[in-house]
């Protein structure tokens, strides 16, 4: 039971990234090289950001919202954008359209992210005796984040690849990739706001409505 829970997981998490790339165009002009090297940069981006968030964050022993903190996490975030670019642009790629590429070089992003991010966790917690729905969960995160890859990869190529953008659209092409980039920080101050409001909700008097009135 425990096997068959993990290779359910393991599906869900691992196995979108095949379907799209056998049932797009992407399989019949073999963009697979284009993948796998926007994975390794993908790779040494992640090690790039590790090294920065070591040097330049600290250690918070409270639990406080520290706004420099997560304005150095934001712009560390943008390597991320960086990474990206090096993918779409310095990367030598088979003669394939610009629509291919931006879809291989999300594709290979989005799977390095998994294997990262939820291989060891799945390997080591979805085999346990009991049953949690969290690494469920974990695929269908992995599936968003497949979504939310081709689509960062999409805006990278329409502002650096296109060159007869429209005008109207660089503004919002920009704004979506900052949006994208400082997601981190902007969940961050979202848990952080749940967590203040669960713990003033406790911390009320509770009111409850009697037979005699409230009380």
């Amino acid at each position: 039971m425990t096997v068959f829970h993990f290779f359910n997981c393991a599906i869900l998490t691992f196995g979108p990234h095949a379907v799209y790339y056998s049932a797009t165009p992407l399989s019949e002009y073999d963009t697979l090289g284009t993948s796998i090297k926007a994975a390794i940069v993908y790779l040494g981006t992640a090690l790039v950001k590790l090294v920065c968030l070591a040097t330049f964050l600290k250690v918070s022993e409270t639990d406080s919202f520290d706004p420099y903190q997560e304005l150095l996490k934001a712009l560390i975030g943008f390597v991320d954008v960086a990474g990206l670019y090096f993918a779409l642009t310095q990367l030598t790629h088979r003669n394939i359209s610009q629509n291919h590429k931006f879809q291989a070089v999300g594709l290979g992003w989005a799977f390095a992210d998994s294997v990262l991010h939820r291989l060891a966790p799945l390997w080591v917690g979805a085999r346990g005796l009991e049953f949690t729905w969290d690494y469920i969960l974990q695929g269908l995160e992995a599936n968003a984040n497949l979504v939310l890859s081709i689509s960062l990869a999409a805006l990278g190529s329409l502002m650096w690849l296109r060159k007869n953008k429209p005008k109207t659209l660089i503004p919002i092409i920009y704004i979506c990739a900052g949006i994208v980039s400082t997601m981190p920080s902007i969940t961050s101050l979202q848990d952080r706001v749940a967590t203040a409001v669960s713990f003033l909700s406790e911390a009320r008097p509770g009111v409850a409505l009697t037979g005699g009135g409230w009380v």
